[in-house]
């Protein structure tokens, strides 16, 4: 399904030029601005990638025929078709992918730099995001979540108020694995309690948050172990988790007028064959109920909002 605000389209990408168009902006983003460090391909092609974009989906918001803000999108299948999500190369997530089958990966949020000003692009990702994350009955959504640079303790704030307060429970845990830096780069910085519990000053840890963060907090997300340093990126990062049963109580009964609506998504300890009876609304159904949801999210720009049905065409590129 595809959501129109005046000139604005969030959708999944259908072409393979417009897959292109994705990653010439994370080429933008990632490399010109934040630092990354192309491959001699990459600089050649002026596009940003690596191998687990070859089944990856792309979440894309589109403006006056051009792409300005995009995520990636790894599922089980994807993942499995690649041997691995890209958060494996950071982080141990051997505990959610035991947990279910219904898990995908989000990576590579970014805005083109001209449209962040206004917060429209952002929530229009996560409007898309929300519409992919139900319309596939994901129950675990999880990624990570950067700051640029390769020092955390510029982030020492942030960083610590997460690990004494938003840590993901045992059972779902992901654990950061140092052994996989870089040469060079000193395996004690994946520490995430950089500072002792008194010295952590909330309002000083959320103005050090990405608004990206600050988004995944309020969605009600939760956070793996420690901090990996990608100095190719020019990153260090956290793993960030979101149950689907456990978003914001806030964001659910906006969605289906309770605060429980999801919590039929919940996790089992072994693969999901089945969610029984869904009462998860379906999709192609009235979409009354998810114009509250993307009210809430698309807020004064709501009034604007078109939800539109896509057909399938069997000559796009997946």
């Amino acid at each position: 399904m595809a959501i129109k605000v005046r000139d604005f389209e969030v959708r999944l990408t259908h072409t393979k030029e417009e897959r292109r168009m994705v990653r010439a902006l994370r080429y933008d983003v990632f490399v010109e601005e934040e630092g990354a460090t192309p491959t001699a391909e990459q600089k050649e092609l002026h596009e940003e990638f690596d191998e687990f974009d070859k089944y990856a989906e792309y979440m894309a918001v589109f403006h006056n025929g051009k792409i300005v803000g995009t995520y990636r999108i790894i599922d089980k299948k994807a993942a499995d078709k690649m041997g691995g999500f890209y958060t494996e190369t950071e982080f141990n997530i051997s505990k959610i992918k035991k947990a279910s089958d219904n898990i995908a990966e989000m990576s590579r949020a970014c805005v083109a730099r001209e449209y962040r000003e206004n917060a429209l692009v952002m929530r229009m990702l996560w409007a898309g995001l929300s519409e992919y994350v139900l319309r596939r009955r994901i129950a675990v959504l999880f990624g990570v979540a950067s700051w640029v640079g390769q020092k955390p303790v510029e982030s020492a704030q942030a960083i610590s108020y997460l690990y004494y307060n938003y840590l993901s429970p045992l059972r779902l845990r992901a654990r950061v694995i140092p052994e996989r830096f870089a040469d060079g780069v000193d395996q004690r910085m994946s520490k995430m309690n950089i500072l002792p519990r008194a010295f952590v000053d909330e309002e000083i840890a959320k103005k050090q948050m990405t608004p990206l963060i600050k988004g995944y907090l309020r969605m009600g997300a939760t956070f793996g172990q420690g901090v990996f340093i990608d100095k190719p990126f020019n990153t260090y990062d956290v793993f960030v988790m979101l149950q689907t049963k456990n978003m914001d109580a806030a964001y659910q009964k906006h969605f289906y007028g309770r605060e429980n609506a999801l919590e039929h998504l919940d996790v089992k300890r072994h693969p999901i064959q089945t969610l029984g009876k869904i009462m998860l609304m379906p999709i192609t159904g009235s979409l009354n109920v998810l114009g509250a949801f993307f009210e809430f999210l698309l807020r004064e720009d709501a009034a604007d909002a078109e939800f539109i049905e896509e057909s399938q065409n069997p000559d796009e590129e997946q």
